[in-house]
């Protein structure tokens, strides 16, 4: 009687999805943790800005004093790390190096700025997608959707222009005209990433253990 093989072990993957706002990055990311059940993490970053009301210290952000936080810069503690509107923001490290060291892989909702920040930390580890809009005038139809005024749809506009202008530094652009096909995109890739060999760190024990086994059997009728 065969019993299945364990698979062997890997190391998670940093999944980057970007996009500018309104090309439904925050529902994939969303629909992706969901999806994924445990197996992938959204990553929690530290701030110094003051907690919104709902939002709960350590589950929608780290938040650190100034003092705590310019601690964790000095000691390299954050993957990287910067100021945002008057308040710092960061990656802590020791997180996610724990998720990655178990096999978990960890999403980080980001923009273009910290996408690259976070290859230039880990570029080994990091996967990064674009997520497109079908068009600019979808895209502005969308922000418009939102009740905000012209003046902060005019601002978010120009942002994403200045978003999609860095799409060619990723290494998957997609066009989220249709939010089902595109979710089954986004989760292939991931799904491929994580069975990339530089990920599968118990492969080589695994297949030296079979070489070994084959040896064996080979020697034994002789």
């Amino acid at each position: 009687m065969s019993s299945k093989a364990d698979k062997p072990p890997r190391r998670g993957v940093m999944f980057v999805l970007s996009s500018p706002s309104g090309a439904g990055k925050t529902t994939l990311t969303r629909r992706l943790i969901v999806e994924e059940n445990g197996a992938a993490v959204l990553s929690v970053s530290a701030t110094t800005r003051p907690p919104r009301p709902g939002e709960r210290d350590g589950v929608d952000y780290q938040f650190l004093t100034q003092e705590a936080f310019d601690q964790w810069v000095a000691e390299s503690a954050f993957l990287e790390w910067a100021h945002v509107f008057g308040n710092a923001y960061g990656t802590p490290r020791a997180s996610v190096e724990r998720y990655l060291a178990a096999g978990v892989d960890v999403v980080f909702d980001v923009d273009w700025q910290g996408g690259r920040a976070l290859a230039e930390a880990a570029s080994q580890d990091v996967v990064r997608v674009f997520i497109l809009p079908p068009s600019i005038e979808e895209l502005e139809r969308r922000l418009t959707s939102r009740g905000d005024d012209a003046s902060v749809i005019e601002r978010r506009m120009q942002r994403a222009r200045d978003e999609i202008s860095h799409w060619s530094e990723y290494d998957y652009v997609l066009m989220n005209d249709d939010v089902e096909r595109c979710f089954a995109e986004v989760l292939a890739i991931l799904r491929a990433e994580r069975l990339k060999r530089i990920r599968q760190t118990g492969v080589a024990d695994l297949a030296a253990g079979m070489c070994a086994a084959a040896d064996a059997k080979a020697d034994a009728k002789t």
